[in-house]
């Protein structure tokens, strides 16, 4: 089994720069924030005088607006209308109270909650975790309806403790990674659809980023961005939904920003510093 047919059957899933570019210089090579600048220090035009009020203007209006408080009522005594606290919180028929060896569970026995739930075992299916044996088994056990769990567990340990595979990626014989390197197997989620639902069964997919690779100077496998779309056929076992079985296709992939990548040590500081998310709604 090549990589290739590994990430196609779907066991895995930069923050950069923006490029600014500096104004050139002329006449000569002057300096655009030294030398040029103090030759115009006496000129000021109206149109720049006009802008300058313009903008003092605007942030006056502003600051007024945003010192209004929240305590004006309408002509009828109510509040006056304003945002809902709640309006940007996770949507979904009923929240996710519980978790089952760190994933969450519990999802509403609709299309909504079918959805949720592919999401975050897609999440959990793409993480690092998968690299280790005993996580692996609980995630399987977690993700997988009892006889999927059962056929796909040994499997699973064949594809991630094979040594061809392993060294492949990057890492070590026993899954560790490099000295001075970091690895990173993320997925994120970045939109979800029901295509089929009838009940006790759903088909999701979910639309995801992956990061995968090694961050770390020298490595043989430096993280990379890619897009898939996974196709989840879910269940409904013992009160929660279950993936029966799935696919994998590539993309939609969107059009790269002209960023510069990060270095490989701000790489391994971002994953370390900035924890990952589950997708419960």
């Amino acid at each position: 089994m090549s990589l290739d047919d590994e990430r196609d059957d779907g066991l895995f899933g930069g923050s950069g720069e923006t490029r600014t570019r500096l104004p050139e210089g002329e006449g000569g090579g002057d300096d655009v924030y030294g030398a040029r600048r103090s030759s115009r220090a006496g000129r000021t035009s109206p149109r720049s005088l006009v802008t300058v009020v313009g903008v003092v203007v605007l942030l006056i209006a502003a600051i007024a607006f945003a010192n209004r408080g929240g305590d004006e009522t309408s002509s009828t005594g109510t509040d006056a209308k304003k945002p809902d606290a709640a309006s940007t919180a996770p949507t979904g028929e009923k929240p996710v109270g519980s978790k089952s060896g760190g994933i969450p569970s519990g999802f509403a026995h609709d299309e909504q909650g079918a959805q949720s739930a592919a999401a975050n075992y897609a999440v959990a299916l793409g993480s690092a975790d998968m690299f280790s044996k005993d996580l692996r088994h609980g995630i399987v056990d977690t993700v997988y309806t009892p006889d999927q769990a059962t056929k796909r567990r040994a499997a699973l340990d064949k594809v991630y403790s094979g040594e061809k595979f392993l060294t492949s990626i990057g890492l070590g014989p026993d899954g560790s990674a490099p000295k001075g390197t970091t690895f990173v197997s993320r997925i994120i989620p970045v939109g979800t659809k029901t295509t089929k639902y009838s009940g006790d069964s759903a088909t999701v997919e979910i639309w995801y980023s992956s990061l995968f690779g090694l961050a770390g100077e020298n490595a043989k496998n430096p993280v990379s961005e890619s897009w898939f779309t996974n196709s989840y056929e879910l269940r409904w076992v013992d009160g929660d939904w279950k993936v029966a079985d799935f696919r994998q296709k590539d993309g939609p992939v969107p059009v790269g920003r002209d960023q510069r990548a990060s270095t490989a040590d701000d790489m391994a500081k971002a994953v370390e510093q900035f924890g990952g998310f589950t997708y419960a709604r």
